[in-house]
């Protein structure tokens, strides 16, 4: 029997070393994540997730789940979106992201209408037809089956409940995408390092984003997994692309 093999950023590992080797990025970065957010991104990030919610529909009363949400900043938001009558679930695989996530929402005032649970996106631990909206902000990429991955999601949203995939993906003009390389393979190690003193973990960053399919390919795999009317979304010329696919 030949054993499967996946992409850990540009090198060829055992499927199932994949999460242990994620894990080890994200508890590396975990403390510095946010800061190295706004350094790489300039603060653009804020402007991408400020459209995710914007394209949530989400409304009081409602149900959210916000995989891989790490530090919280989307759980954040979504707490104050559906108000007391509200439920947010704030889930990561990783338990070092999920500590600060979990210190975020409790310092914010938002514990009375949050959970965090740690999971994995590939297996779901709730009932079907749970949540009225699912997001995942750039961590598609680090799911070792992201086709088993979608398919949990829609399993566990409540017909004509929605899925929003925030991620990296594919600049639309080659002028970008040179500068865009350039930047990514030159610049984020460096800034890794000085700033987390952890360059390879940038590196990986990197690579992984070059790994994760582009645009039309994603918005296929949505489709294959059952998702409906799905769309995407290019912003920064495409640096990233937010997905959007419904449960019918």
């Amino acid at each position: 029997m030949t054993d499967k093999t996946t992409h850990f950023g540009y090198q060829e590992v055992p499927t199932e070393e994949k999460a242990s080797r994620v894990a080890g990025v994200f508890r590396s970065v975990a403390p510095k994540y946010d800061v190295m957010n706004d350094l790489m991104s300039m603060g653009i990030h804020r402007l991408w997730k400020r459209l995710t919610l914007d394209l949530s529909g989400v409304r009081p009363g409602q149900s959210v789940l916000d995989l891989a949400g790490g530090t919280g900043d989307l759980a954040l938001k979504f707490s104050r979106l559906v108000g007391d009558k509200g439920h947010v679930v704030l889930a990561d695989i990783n338990e070092a992201m999920l500590s600060v996530g979990r210190d975020r929402l409790f310092d914010r005032g938002c514990s009375h209408n949050t959970d965090v649970v740690q999971v994995n996106a590939e297996a779901l631990p709730f009932a079907d037809n749970t949540f009225h909206c699912i997001t995942i902000a750039f961590g598609l990429r680090n799911v070792t089956d992201k086709d088993k991955a979608l398919r949990s999601m829609l399993r566990v949203l409540k017909p004509g409940g929605r899925l929003l995939v925030l991620e990296f993906s594919r600049p639309v003009h080659e002028a970008l995408s040179r500068l865009y390389d350039t930047y990514s393979f030159s610049v984020l190690p460096r800034l890794g390092k000085l700033v987390a003193n952890d360059a390879e973990s940038y590196q990986y960053l990197a690579e992984s984003i070059r790994m994760h399919p582009d645009q039309e390919t994603l918005k296929g795999m949505m489709e294959q997994a059952g998702f409906e009317r799905c769309d995407y979304h290019n912003m920064t010329g495409g640096i990233v692309a937010l997905h959007r696919g419904f449960k019918l």
